[in-house]
């Protein structure tokens, strides 16, 4: 069983994604961790954020590892330095880079075959996975999403305005929304959640109940 968890940046999909999957005993798939990597690997490289055939020659050379909740790029643990301000930024160039994009989906739908899969990202349930059995869209408001981040960031050391955040929150929103390959969109028969309001501990359980109730109809 495959369940896609798509949804905006800073709607918690990932930290969220990722104990959905523990407690229903899946393999999980963080698709924006590989997307980072690879942008933390052009920057480390030193290479042109906007050469995209730079971009995807790097992206193409990369061995990125997921497992053990770890993002190993080449061997080497990127976990928390994927997740600065500055890879943030970045990614970008490498979401919607159509040979990069191409690269990642393939391996995105080599990971998912054979296994039970909580994969999170933009485009899980429209491109990678469209014939998924649990389709979720989850999303937040603009100004909740800008709060958890800036206290992610604080808890991290990072220090980072809410203002300045949302700045950029909103153009990410915009630059995904809108990119022709592999945009940010709510699949048709995805069932949408907006967690304002929700602690994290009561989002886990609801989408635990939508999953839930996904397998007993099939």
């Amino acid at each position: 069983m495959i369940v896609t968890i798509d949804g905006p940046a800073g709607a918690g999909k990932s930290s969220i994604s990722r104990q959905v999957a523990e407690q229903l005993g899946f393999e999980f798939l963080d698709t924006g961790a590989m997307y980072r990597a690879v942008a933390w690997a052009v920057l480390r490289q030193n290479r042109e954020l906007t050469d995209a055939s730079a971009v995807a020659e790097v992206a193409q050379r990369l061995r990125i590892d997921l497992s053990g909740g770890k993002v190993l790029v080449d061997g080497e643990d990127a976990t928390a330095e994927i997740r600065t301000p500055e890879v943030t930024q970045a990614t970008r160039y490498a979401a919607s880079n159509v040979e990069v994009r191409a690269h990642l989906v393939e391996l995105q739908q080599q990971f998912g075959r054979e296994k039970n899969l909580v994969t999170e990202g933009r485009d899980q349930g429209t491109v990678v996975f469209p014939h998924a059995e649990c389709k979720i869209y989850l999303t937040a408001s603009p100004e909740e999403r800008a709060r958890r981040r800036v206290a992610d960031l604080a808890a991290r050391g990072v220090p980072a305005e809410f203002d300045d955040i949302l700045a950029q929150q909103n153009r990410r929103d915009e630059e995904d929304s809108s990119r022709e390959v592999g945009p940010l969109r709510k699949a048709d028969d995805a069932v949408e959640l907006c967690t304002d309001g929700m602690t994290p501990d009561e989002v886990i359980q609801r989408l635990i109940e939508i999953v839930e109730a996904r397998k007993a109809s099939l």
